[in-house]
């Protein structure tokens, strides 16, 4: 097993953060909230060697989802979601993926249980259910490399939005304060919009902290 790679690229019109994660030696890899574009993703996958073994969604919102169909017709791999999220990924108006002009329903998911751990890549992943920007949205931890894939829970300073379909702003506000914000401040964070942050970071400067030597 080797070392761990992420590297992120933004795709699609509303500027989507796709996480392809790779182990250097065996060259498989994960791909997180795979946007628009499946013709790029595969073209990267293949430029540095990759093949993807699953395909992991933060949440089902289409800026998200949008390439996996492409992305599917050439591999056929497992796409884990969290298990509150089937109904909004199966259904394009819920999944506003009908506001892109073109629709997707995504019916074939492994639905995730919060606290489950999955294995991947040689490594644990730990599921944590953050509902709020959507009731079944996750994050993905790795504890031994102290990373966090925070979808649209957790931005750098900011967070995500609650006035889509299935979205609750108490449930968002809780489960970034006593979910994510008890991780360790080490933590680095890989969300799904804009720049990454860190738990210590957001546990100072993010609105949601209520920052008073927290």
């Amino acid at each position: 097993m080797g070392m761990l790679q992420t590297i992120g690229r933004v795709i699609g019109m509303i500027g989507t953060n796709c996480y392809l994660v790779f182990d250097e030696d065996t060259k498989e890899g994960v791909v997180i909230d795979p946007a628009d574009n499946a013709p790029f993703i595969l073209n990267w996958c293949k430029e540095l060697s990759v093949t993807p073994v699953a395909v992991l969604l933060t949440h089902g919102h289409g800026d998200h989802i949008s390439g996996i169909p492409g992305l599917l017709r050439a591999f056929r791999i497992p796409v884990y979601a969290g298990k509150e999220e089937g109904p909004l990924l199966a259904d394009p108006s819920l999944n506003l993926s009908v506001n892109f002009g073109a629709p997707v329903s995504i019916k074939e998911v492994c639905g995730l249980e919060d606290n489950q751990e999955i294995s991947l890549l040689g490594r644990s992943w730990q599921v944590i259910a953050t509902p709020g920007h959507t009731s079944g949205s996750v994050c993905y931890y790795l504890k031994n490399e102290k990373i966090l894939f925070s979808g649209d829970t957790l931005f750098c300073e900011s967070y995500g939005r609650t006035d889509f379909p299935t979205g609750s702003s108490r449930a968002l506000t809780h489960s970034i304060r006593e979910k994510l914000f008890t991780l360790p401040e080490d933590v680095k964070v890989y969300p799904g919009h804009e720049s990454e942050t860190t738990i210590k970071h957001e546990k100072r400067y993010n609105p949601l902290s209520g920052y008073r030597g927290f």
